[in-house]
């Protein structure tokens, strides 16, 4: 270790206490702590401690640590967040709000929770991090982080253009989904019940619709009130990418219960965008009354179609046998489950004692058992005032089995700018949004519950929620050699006969998943796991006894998975003070 003297501009120079190693033919320098605040003689005397000098006194003259915060999981936050220049996005100008949103989205990657967590979490005396010392923040009031928030959400239109500008481009895909989270109290003005992802019928709710670009990278989110349709969203994003990203032409991947019929012929033919989508199960069941022949499938899983129906669209007819057999064994475990529920009620009618009887009551106690697993259509029924019986449909039941694992994908898109495995490849993309979504809901960024009422700070918060998920979704792509994601798609899409079969991982990602360990024998993990580990990387502040006022700070010495980690990233952890 040696102490090393780095000039900073017009400032004083900077004192560091370096160490050097040696890694083949290359020497490189890793800082260890910044002395810069130390009294020149106390440096001096560290600079004759380590040219071998001794240490006079005792015990009571040793380094004292003052305190030690969690600080590597915020380095990779930060660093992550300055290579993606999202400082910049924020605004060009320093300021007090600009960098409490830093510290709010860096905080939600890290340690997801309420606003006051995060304010007691920043807070000097109450820190569980090093961010609020990173970023200099201070003593933080409560309204100063709520104002913090609301400046944020002020800056969504001007951040999901730059998004836009960097990822979408004339002529690309655009996935787009939405889903829903249930909110806390009931003053909200976009609080109503809807169909609620979170199974959560209880719970007012919102809905929010994702725009991310084909690998699933966040572009642009909005927020809509709880009862909106899944249909109704289509015509924000279609003005979005119109109006406020300027894109002349746009490949909008929805799923079936999205983009509709009538949504396509309401709002998207007449904005001159083309789309991918799929066919709902009864307008399958009626195509295979004419075009689609199951014979189609008889050496191939892709077969293109055409139908009077759907002029100027063409229609690509898709069979996973995969998907085939799992529907399967669960239509037969709802049927199943449904007879045994029937069969109680056709028991409690048959009863001595107390039998239940009326067609009114016995027509309820039924209807709520077929409703509750959409198993109706796949049985007969028969209910008088005194008596129920129930048996299978067999034609029912044939007419469906004949259609599992069949799907059809829709698209405006003409063959010679997209094959028909391109076009099923694209629809198939949608699975990224929908990782998006669990990610948001999950621990890693706990979107719900929405404890806001305003409806611009609901907004701002979803905001910050995607804007935290944009970083996480970078730190993940470069980390994928630490953890359990497939770090070579290449090569696994390489080996991948069809866009219709199972996805497949890439030889070297299952050599990885089956040692538990990478090519340089470092131990992979989740993503969760992992920042949990960078975290015990700590930044101390230290003190000498000789001079107890005058304090500097030093880094642990990160262990060989942490140092993994920052080189991926590509950040030192030192200097993202």
């Amino acid at each position: 270790m040696f102490i090393d003297v780095v000039p900073n501009g017009r400032s004083a120079p900077a004192v560091l206490l370096r160490e050097s190693f040696r890694e083949g033919r290359k020497v490189h320098k890793r800082t260890i702590a910044n002395l810069s605040q130390m009294p020149p003689e106390l440096i001096d005397g560290l600079r004759a401690l380590l040219a071998g000098g001794a240490v006079v006194g005792g015990a009571d003259q040793a380094l004292e640590i003052r305190r030690s915060l969690p600080h590597g999981h915020v380095a990779a936050a930060l660093g992550m967040m300055r290579k993606l220049e999202i400082p910049r996005l924020l605004g060009r100008r320093e300021s007090r709000e600009r960098n409490l949103a830093l510290a709010l989205i860096a905080g939600r990657v890290i340690a997801p929770g309420s606003k006051l967590s995060t304010l007691r979490g920043l807070n000097p005396q109450t820190a569980t991090t090093s961010l609020g010392e990173i970023l200099e923040l201070g003593a933080i009031e409560e309204r100063e982080i709520y104002a913090a928030l609301d400046w944020l959400g002020a800056q969504q239109g001007r951040i999901e253009r730059q998004f836009a500008r960097r990822h979408l481009r004339d002529g690309t895909l655009v996935l787009y989904d939405v889903s829903s989270s249930y909110l806390e109290g009931r003053h909200c003005e976009l609080a109503h019940h809807g169909y609620s992802r979170d199974h959560r019928p209880d719970r007012p709710q919102i809905v929010y619709g994702l725009l991310c670009d084909r690998e699933g990278r966040p572009i642009a989110v909005e927020v809509f009130e709880g009862n909106t349709a899944d249909p109704a969203t289509v015509a924000a994003q279609v003005e979005k990418l119109k109006r406020r990203f300027h894109l002349e032409r746009v490949v909008l991947v929805g799923d079936r219960g999205m983009i509709t019929t009538a949504r396509i012929r309401e709002t998207i033919k007449p904005a001159g965008l083309d789309w991918i989508s799929c066919l709902r199960a009864g307008q399958i069941q009626d195509l295979a009354e004419g075009a689609l022949q199951m014979s189609l499938f008889d050496e191939r899983d892709i077969a293109a179609i055409t139908s009077p129906d759907y002029p100027g669209e063409r229609l690509i007819a898709c069979r996973n046998a995969a998907l085939a057999t799992e529907r399967r064994r669960k239509r037969e475990a709802l049927l199943v489950a449904t007879e045994t529920e029937l069969a109680r009620i056709r028991d409690a009618t048959r009863r001595k004692r107390a039998p239940l009887h009326g067609e009114a009551a016995i027509g309820l106690a039924v209807g709520a058992v077929i409703n509750q697993r959409k198993m109706a259509k796949h049985f007969d029924l028969t209910i008088t005032a005194s008596r129920f019986d129930f048996q299978r449909n067999a034609a029912s039941i044939a007419r469906e089995a004949a259609l599992d694992g069949i799907y059809v994908i829709r698209t405006s898109v003409s063959a010679d700018v997209m094959s028909e495995t391109e076009a099923v490849s694209a629809y198939k993309d949608l699975s990224r949004v929908e990782r998006a979504f669990r990610t948001l809901k999950s621990v890693d960024l706990a979107i719900r519950p929405v404890h806001h009422w305003l409806s611009p700070r609901v907004r701002a918060h979803v905001f910050l929620c995607m804007m935290a998920y944009y970083v996480e979704w970078h730190l993940r792509d470069a980390l994928k050699p630490l953890l359990f994601q497939d770090h070579n798609r290449p090569g696994a899409e390489a080996g991948r006969t069809s866009p219709v079969a199972p996805a497949s991982t890439s030889p070297a990602a299952d050599h990885k998943r089956g040692r538990r360990r990478n090519d340089q024998n470092l131990p992979i993990s989740s993503f969760s796991d992992l920042m949990a580990h960078l975290a015990t990387q700590t930044l101390n502040t230290a003190a000498l006894p000789k001079a107890p006022n005058a304090t500097f700070t030093t880094l642990a010495k990160p262990t060989p998975l942490q140092a993994a980690a920052f080189d991926l990233i590509g950040i030192d952890p030192m200097r993202v003070q």
